[in-house]
């Protein structure tokens, strides 16, 4: 199975009210979905598929001036941010499919606490929901996801929610930028395909990297093969220019003129999951950007 994954983009839609704990939180306006999902249907053939708009004053780019003082900073220690991940796990309605069990999600936030340690976040299990809903259980993007997520998300801006379906495009999973909405709006999150998580049925993607993977989206993290040979890339001047996404695990893959090798290795490529082992320091300082930025409540 190739790697499909959504990357977290669809953003800076204006959306429609609804309230919950207090907050005023919306979601995307019937016609942005249409217009989201025609663009999916025009881009079927690419491996992600995303729209990298931003809410109004909002930035993808700190500087590399920004980046820099954080890496020093980093370089003193500092403390390690405590994220608490509400889990929505979507089930056929034959109760089974789908209901994957709670040692696969304490294994999945295994997975995101090693692959994060030395990156300034750590994870622990907040809740777990099930719930049997066959439209939510094989889970597009659009209408089906928003209203998932207006009746499932907790508390959006204290809490990463995680939800695992049966995706539609054989994708493996989607998240959204920090600077897609306010940090309050329910469509925040993660979503992921049930079989990817650890002890999940996809061979070579079942390690539960993909919720690194996602989970780096949901952090401020664009592909290592974002703008191709093209500069600014992925923001990060530490991981080398890819023209394209990376498959299996392909040592000495060089794919652009400029220097370094392709950064296979790296969380947001799409190798195996055996084969990422790394973020960079430039994309560790990224992330600390943003969830300052845009998640300071997370």
């Amino acid at each position: 199975m190739t790697r499909r994954i959504w990357t977290a983009g669809l953003a800076a839609l204006a959306i429609a009210g609804c309230e919950q704990e207090g907050d005023s939180i919306t979601g995307p306006s019937d016609d942005e979905i249409a217009s989201l999902e025609a663009s999916v249907q025009a881009q079927g053939a690419d491996k992600c598929i995303s729209d990298d708009s931003l809410r109004p004053g909002a930035s993808r780019d700190p500087g590399a001036g920004t980046l820099a003082a954080i890496k020093q900073q980093r370089a003193k220690g500092g403390s390690t941010k405590a994220v608490g991940v509400a889990f929505h796990v979507m089930v056929d309605t034959d109760g089974t499919t789908g209901n994957v069990s709670e040692s696969m999600l304490d294994d999945q936030i295994n997975v995101l606490n090693a692959d994060y340690a030395r990156f300034g976040f750590s994870f622990y299990k907040k809740s777990v929901d099930r719930t049997v809903n066959a439209t939510w259980f094989r889970l597009g993007f659009g209408g089906s996801e928003k209203r998932m997520k207006s009746a499932l998300a907790i508390d959006p801006a204290h809490t990463l929610n995680l939800y695992t379906a049966d995706l539609s495009r054989n994708l493996l999973g989607w998240a959204y930028f920090p600077w897609s909405f306010e940090e309050t709006n329910y469509m925040h999150g993660v979503v992921l395909h049930y079989q990817s998580l650890p002890g999940g049925a996809f061979v070579n993607y079942s390690g539960g990297r993909t919720g690194t993977h996602e989970v780096g989206h949901y952090l401020g993290l664009y592909h290592t093969f974002q703008g191709g040979c093209t500069e600014p890339g992925d923001y990060c001047a530490d991981t080398p220019q890819e023209a394209s996404p990376a498959y299996g695990c392909p040592s000495g893959r060089d794919s652009c003129s400029s220097a370094g090798l392709d950064p296979i290795n790296n969380y947001m490529d799409y190798t195996y999951d055996a084969c990422m082992n790394a973020f960079s320091a430039d994309q560790a300082a990224r992330m600390a950007w943003a969830v300052s930025t845009y998640r300071p409540s997370l």
